[in-house]
């Protein structure tokens, strides 16, 4: 045993956890007639497949649970994380219900109507935020603020603001930011503010701050959307509290495209400024003991809970004596980060395996 790579991706690991996650199968909601099924909240995102197969709906799960780790997290490439592509596959571990919607719509190019699946997908935050917080990844905290969007557009006939009555010319950049997990608002649109459009247009992003005054809170988006070549540029800054905390320009042939980048330029600003990450120690291999294995069956249910942790990536047996086995855990995390994933109910620390450990203490866990 000993000097054996321990791998739990075996094809009979895997079939006892296809049989698992088939007899704990989330459920498809039920709707009644003229309930539209909607992702709402942090927790669920709505992706489009093209079936109702089975592996297009795992398919689905894998990116939805993306678009969720990126709205609580606030950080657009948290699937290229370390130990997020493992969760990535395993997505429907973490899911609390599904369902579909059938979206009709119309071709650009034919004006002939068309017809799309999309699958809602609702996960469950303890799940989700244990993995996150295992994982030492940040979290953008809720509830989040809700930034005025002052956007002017020019299409050639002079540059106008958006105000609420106009807010179906800004729908890209209003959708783009409920994707990204916060909300922008606009501004009335009176005659005061319909003449802040020079200020825009100049970026005088303190004279719009000033303006901005009467609503809350004290953060601006402010762009200004023009004609630049074959296509379309805008020109964004995010003011929060009066400070200027970043300046980009989109650039797309689709206006709604270069529109909607705004709301990720300001969300990718405040995800720097206000989420915060747990320490949770550095990557490695870690040794670690286990006590009080009885029998096959205590054997099989730490294998099953080491092969399922989202921070354990691989697992080399060290040692093994009656009721006792020690082995080297190759960790997306530290230590902090496996005792956030830990199963109370199978698992009971007995050593050492916080800051206070001896240099070189071997943490132990005794089984349930």
């Amino acid at each position: 045993m000993a000097g054996t790579k321990a791998r739990w991706r075996d094809a009979g690991w895997r079939a006892m956890a296809t049989a698992l996650l088939f007899l704990a199968a989330p459920a498809m909601a039920q709707r009644v007639e003229g309930d539209r099924a909607q992702a709402r909240g942090a927790y669920q995102a709505e992706v489009s497949v093209r079936g109702q197969g089975e592996g297009e709906r795992k398919a689905g799960f894998s990116r939805a649970l993306a678009e969720v780790l990126a709205k609580v997290t606030g950080d657009r490439g948290v699937a290229s994380r370390p130990g997020v592509e493992d969760a990535l596959r395993q997505a429907e571990r973490y899911v609390d219900g599904f369902d579909y919607r059938q979206d009709e719509g119309m071709s650009a190019t034919t004006g002939a109507p068309t017809y799309g699946t999309t699958l809602i997908v609702r996960f469950e935050p303890a799940a989700v935020d244990d993995f996150i917080g295992a994982l030492g990844l940040p979290v953008w905290p809720q509830p989040r603020p809700k930034p005025v969007l002052w956007l002017a557009i020019d299409d050639g006939s002079g540059p106008r603001l958006v105000g609420v009555a106009q807010a179906d010319a800004a729908r890209s950049v209003l959708d783009r930011a409920l994707e990204r997990g916060y909300r922008l608002g606009l501004p009335g649109g009176s005659a005061a503010e319909q003449a802040a459009v020079g200020a825009i247009w100049r970026g005088d992003a303190a004279a719009i701050a000033r303006l901005s005054a009467r609503y809350s809170p004290p953060m601006q988006l402010v762009g200004k959307l023009y004609r630049s070549g074959g296509g379309w540029a805008a020109d964004w800054i995010f003011v929060d509290h009066g400070r200027v905390l970043d300046r980009w320009t989109s650039q797309d042939r689709n206006a709604r495209r270069a529109m909607a980048a705004g709301a990720d330029g300001a969300a990718d600003a405040l995800a720097r400024r206000y989420a915060k990450a747990e320490p949770i120690g550095e990557p490695g291999r870690y040794r670690v003991a286990f006590t009080g294995l009885e029998d096959a069956r205590d054997y099989m249910r730490l294998v099953a809970w080491l092969r399922d942790a989202p921070v354990v990536q691989d697992a080399t047996p060290l040692l093994a004596s009656p009721g006792r086995l020690e082995l080297e855990l190759q960790l997306a995390t530290g230590m902090p980060g496996l005792m956030r994933v830990l199963d109370e109910e199978l698992l009971e620390p007995v050593g050492v395996v916080g800051p206070g450990a001896e240099p070189g203490a071997t943490p132990s866990f005794r089984v349930r």
